[in-house]
């Protein structure tokens, strides 16, 4: 965090963060306007740039303060006890559900960076993004029971088809909200099918 931005007292040091995140998810960075953050802020222009000095560097302190949130608020917040796969899948999905609660704007703007703009990241941003991905791959899968798989099938190969259609179910997400306003999705809905498709494949491997 910037030395000027910390001096700001909370409540308004949310304020500028939730109008700046909202302004780039719905308007992608090109197209985000800094007159729409600072007048939904409450600020004046001056103020923005006397603490971020341009647009890019206010830019990169949202995605670099959207992953410290992804890190502690999220990934290290889900219970890695249960060795069920499909019942981890589920806890990690409700913890989701709790971040985007908590955290609407900055999902928002999370999802908007995968979908409209991923070529925006700087080197040291995109390498602290990866590092987030690969742990996230690391502890999904960490201390798996195998043994709940059927024993008429090899369990690495069904665990590497979990991943894939879990990989194909993200990317359809994506082509399906590629042209939706990031901030009128209703994410419980497809929290709901998530279930659905988990259960589905808990059905198809699990004894």
């Amino acid at each position: 965090m910037t030395t000027k931005f910390e001096n700001v007292e909370v409540e308004k040091q949310k304020n500028i963060l939730n109008a700046a995140l909202k302004e780039f998810a719905e308007k992608g960075y090109e197209q985000a306007s800094t007159n729409q953050i600072v007048k939904d802020a409450g600020i004046g222009k001056g103020m923005l740039f006397y603490y971020f000095t341009s647009k890019k560097k206010l830019y990169s302190y949202l995605v670099d303060y959207c992953i410290d949130i992804l890190e502690k608020e999220y990934l290290e917040r889900v219970d890695y006890s249960h060795t069920d796969l499909f019942e981890r899948l589920k806890v990690i999905s409700k913890v989701k559900w709790g971040f985007l609660v908590k955290y609407p704007e900055a999902i928002n703007f999370i999802s908007a960076l995968f979908l409209k703009n991923p070529d925006q990241l700087e080197s040291e941003l995109n390498k602290k993004f990866q590092a987030i991905q690969e742990k996230w791959t690391a502890v999904l899968y960490e201390d798996i029971d195998f043994s709940l798989f059927r024993d008429d099938i090899d369990s690495v190969k069904a665990l590497e088809v979990v991943q894939w259609s879990i990989h194909g179910y993200e990317e359809s997400l994506k082509r399906r909200f590629c042209d939706q306003v990031i901030s009128e999705i209703d994410y419980e809905i497809y929290f709901e099918e998530f279930y659905e498709y988990v259960d589905v494949l808990k059905t198809v491997f699990y004894k």
